[in-house]
């Protein structure tokens, strides 16, 4: 049997720039990119409600830098 490496995410900070419906967002990082985001499941199960302006840390796939998933929202 092969050991599998897990897949290294890239870890980024943003903020909640619009709402969308089906709980995604569209969040604007640090630089300036726009990236459509949506909430981590531990998120949705302790009902963490987000809103226009917060800040929120995300991570986001190597291979898609258009997408990501909210893991935190910061002060």
């Amino acid at each position: 049997m092969s050991v599998q490496a897990k897949e290294e995410h890239i870890e980024v900070e943003g903020r909640v720039l619009t709402v969308l419906p089906g709980t995604m967002f569209r969040v604007e990082l640090e630089n300036k990119h726009m990236v459509l985001a949506t909430i981590c499941g531990k998120m949705r199960k302790r009902w963490v409600r987000l809103t226009v302006g917060d800040r929120v840390k995300m991570e986001m796939s190597p291979y898609d830098l258009n997408k990501a998933r909210i893991t935190w929202r910061l002060k």
